[in-house]
């Protein structure tokens, strides 16, 4: 293959162009292909497909609303109900399809506890979906990060203490 002209002068002188001609060839070629093989993508087989009007059946999922007040007594769905009944109750239910979701409404006073032991009671009955309702705090947009109010505590002088 000769890359440059029919001079004997410039011979060691390079020519850096592309020859097009082969890139022209292959592009055409794999046109050709395309245009033969798209025909035999689309269906060939005319079929009169039925037309139906459904609606798609939306459910409501069921709520289990389960509070928890101060002193622990236990609501189930705003009934009072005794802890021994809740695994019972939690079997009975977690055997439903689809399973209801559980929602844990408890007082700021209760204790950790009681709340430990309606999780496990509810994981003993099978219930798989479980989560806790809460307030939203109003003041959540302008609060600082955790941590910033004893930064900026620390960093407030203390008040000099009254000389008796």
């Amino acid at each position: 293959m000769a890359f440059g002209s029919f001079d004997q002068k410039s011979s060691s002188h390079t020519v850096s162009e592309i020859n097009m001609v082969p890139l022209i060839d292959v592009m055409l070629v794999l046109l050709v292909i395309f245009i033969i093989t798209a025909p035999l993508l689309s269906h060939s087989i005319n079929i009169n497909l039925p037309q139906v009007s459904a609606q798609p059946v939306e459910t409501e999922p069921k709520v289990i609303d389960l509070a928890v007040d101060e002193h622990g007594q236990l609501f189930w769905n705003e009934e009072a109900i005794s802890e021994d009944d809740l695994t019972a109750r939690f079997a009975v239910e977690s055997k439903q399809d689809p399973q209801p979701d559980l929602r844990i409404r408890a007082d700021l006073n209760t204790r950790y506890e009681v709340l430990a032991q309606v999780m496990s009671s509810a994981r003993k009955g099978g219930m798989k979906r479980i989560g806790f309702v809460t307030r939203p705090n109003p003041d959540a947009a302008n609060a600082s990060p955790p941590g910033a109010e004893a930064n900026s505590q620390a960093q407030q002088p203390a008040a000099p203490a009254a000389a008796q």
